[in-house]
């Protein structure tokens, strides 16, 4: 959980919450280009791209080929256009589906895949010997698809050994058709609808599926795959799209996912020299993904020198503002994996050494869509006293030229970026606080001085802003009023209903108050009379009380959130209720 200015988790800097997967925009698209097997009739025969392809073969043959053209076509295509004109004909109806219905196609999939496997060995360089084969295996794969409708009957996949088959698929020779078709089967078996109808049988499958090392299979099935190909475009879409649905249904699986390769493949396709697709948006979800929550894939991305790639990727928005609303999303996943990374502690010494102060600094100054999140990840990268070099280097690269402008005065672009004022303000005081509690020496004396310039303008600014993030703001008054009346009228109020309540007066403007209020006591006990002069004229002129001051910074300390030793958070109590004595 993340700790802004080590205490409660601010409602802004959590990750966004990644909602259903977005399907395929280009026509044909892997993810919105196929009927859905459990709302409409099933696909039998070859999957849908394979269809497409080959009636382009049929078209062009129907159409007057030239004799040459046609004279060239293999035995192989031939036998497949006898296959389309096959499929053409009426169907019969096809028979309920069952328990034993599931459990004889599964049986004639076993059949069909050994088939094919043997003739594949016995003749290796004759296609004309197993082509029927892998097209009559394609078949009983397109009708699997009716099992994602009954995920209570995934067992059976489990107990007849299917799901090992399936996996061996992956690896097959022909990507054409038989990888591809497993690849669309599994993300139809994963849907995450699917899989909460019957947590029963979802939980079985993907401990198979698991056990299996599927995500190891994917990668390496991905690998082999070429992009320029749309098909293959399609197949490594949908491969992104089941590590997905079983990353939601699981999150624990994730270390492992990144483990098994899947990391690597995603920063190696993330800065490829590619132009902007679907796919590489896909990249940087799955990779924000895998850092939420976990310091061991942190740990792993920095190893792999990822802060770098990161850092890389969104140097291009430093200048230029992401061209279409998908671009600007791939964006804003890459800011979240990196604020990820940087709530572990050797990975602000990457971010340290690779520049990416810098980087952001400079985003602050050139006032395009990236300086919101760039300060952001500024907030990230220099709270707590892991953030103290960070700090430090911020000051030495004139960085307080850049976040005070931003501490008077919100932009007025804020809005065209999604953000709010609430956000960017407490962005900026987080920042200035880390500041205040990590720097010592010269760089501490450059931002004191920062508080003196102009008359203290920018301490009156801080009354300002604690007038406007006051706990009398209406959602905090409604809060208040609930707690009172509850009190009143005699319930009691566990611990988990307290915290509620606070979190909700936190997000109502109080998380901003405290980090106001800290500012202005630390500013307070700097040892400067003019600013300890200062403050106290403010609060006067302003109807304020020395002792409101004090009750939210005796609150704040108590809330100094998880994730530290008990010695720091007693120490850190101790710091701030000294401060707020003396204020």
């Amino acid at each position: 959980m993340y700790l802004h200015h080590y205490i409660s988790p601010s409602p802004f800097l959590s990750q966004p919450d990644r909602g259903a997967k977005r399907p395929r925009q280009d026509d044909g698209g892997a993810a919105g280009g196929e009927e859905d097997s459990r709302g409409g009739k099933q696909q039998k025969g070859l999957g849908a791209r394979e269809l497409a392809r080959y009636r382009e073969v049929a078209a062009g043959i129907e159409g007057g080929l030239e004799m040459r053209e046609t004279e060239e076509l293999t035995g192989d295509k031939k036998k497949i256009l006898e296959k389309l004109m096959d499929q053409d004909e009426e169907e019969p109806e096809a028979e309920p589906v069952d328990e034993s219905s599931v459990k004889k196609m599964i049986l004639t999939f076993e059949k069909r895949s050994y088939k094919n496997q043997e003739l594949r060995i016995k003749f290796p360089d004759n296609p004309e010997k197993f082509m029927e084969s892998e097209l009559d295996l394609n078949d009983i794969i397109q009708e699997m698809h009716v099992i994602a409708t009954m995920p209570d009957l995934y067992h059976l996949l489990v107990e007849l050994n299917a799901v090992h088959s399936l996996l061996g698929l992956l690896s097959h020779e022909n990507t054409d058709i038989l990888s591809d078709s497993v690849v669309d089967l599994l993300q139809e078996l994963t849907d995450i609808d699917t899989l909460h109808e019957s947590e029963e049988g979802a939980e079985v499958l993907i401990d198979a599926l698991l056990e299996g090392q599927v995500v190891a299979l994917l990668v390496q099935n991905m690998e082999r795959l070429d992009e320029q190909v749309k098909e293959e475009a399609d197949g490594i879409y949908n491969t992104l799209a089941i590590i997905e649905n079983m990353a939601e249904f699981r999150p624990g699986l994730c270390a492992e996912a990144a483990q098994q390769g899947l990391m690597q493949w995603l920063l190696k396709r993330i800065k490829a020299k590619m132009p902007f697709d679907a796919n590489k948006l896909y990249c940087s979800e799955i990779l924000a993904i895998l850092l939420q929550n976990n310091d061991n894939t942190r740990e792993l991305l920095g190893e792999m020198d990822g802060i770098d790639v990161l850092l890389q990727q969104l140097s291009v928005f430093k200048r230029h503002n992401p061209s279409t609303a998908e671009e600007q999303e791939m964006m804003e996943n890459l800011f979240d994996a990196l604020c990820s990374c940087l709530m572990l502690a050797s990975n602000r010494d990457r971010f340290l050494r690779g520049e990416g102060l810098q980087l952001m600094n400079l985003m602050l100054r050139e006032k395009k869509m990236s300086r919101t999140s760039a300060l952001k990840v500024l907030d990230h990268g220099m709270i707590g006293p892991e953030g103290a070099d960070n700090c430090h280097k911020f000051v030495d690269i004139l960085g307080l030229r850049t976040i005070f402008p931003l501490f008077m005065k919100t932009p007025k672009k804020m809005k065209k970026t999604g953000a709010s004022e609430k956000e960017h303000e407490e962005h900026v005081c987080s920042i200035i606080a880390s500041m205040l509690r990590n720097l010592k020496s010269q760089q501490r004396s450059r931002l004191l001085n920062k508080f003196t310039e102009n008359d203290c303008e920018k301490v009156s600014f801080l009354r300002l802003l604690a007038f406007l993030f006051s706990p009398l703001t209406p959602l905090s008054v409604l809060v208040l009023f609930f707690e009172t009346e509850m009190v009143r009228r005699g319930e009691i109020l566990d611990d988990s209903m307290e915290d509620e309540f606070y979190l909700r007066r936190l997000d109502a403007g109080l998380f901003v108050l405290q980090l106001i209020c800290y500012i202005m006591v630390e500013i307070s006990n700097s040892g400067i009379s003019q600013l300890q002069q200062r403050v106290h004229q403010i609060l006067n002129l302003r109807g304020g009380s020395v002792k409101v001051v004090r009750h939210i910074m005796r609150e704040y300390a108590e809330s100094i959130g998880d994730g530290k030793s008990d010695e720091y958070k007693e120490a850190e109590r101790k710091r701030i209720m000294d401060l707020a004595d003396n204020f």
